[in-house]
């Protein structure tokens, strides 16, 4: 299960159903790209066939939206 938190233009915000025990992140994909993001503060953990341009564009949506993206985390994993 990954529950979508968060769709804006062609990306979408999800987080795994298991991944319960890491540290508070959020995934996004949009068409055959992926990347994955810790929260608070809002980092990079990993990315495939974004480009520079696209990751500050998601960073800024991600920190834009941290304290729902925390909630929902905070919310599902209690």
């Amino acid at each position: 299960m990954s529950p979508t938190i968060l769709r804006e233009g062609p990306h979408r915000f999800f987080f795994y159903s298991n991944e319960g025990l890491e540290p508070p992140h959020i995934h996004v994909e949009s068409a055959e790209k992926t990347a994955k993001f810790w929260l608070s503060p809002v980092e990079l953990a990993r990315s495939n066939r974004y480009n520079a341009t696209e990751l500050r564009e998601l960073q800024d949506i991600i920190q834009k939206h941290e304290r729902d993206f925390i909630d929902h985390w905070n919310k599902f994993f209690s």
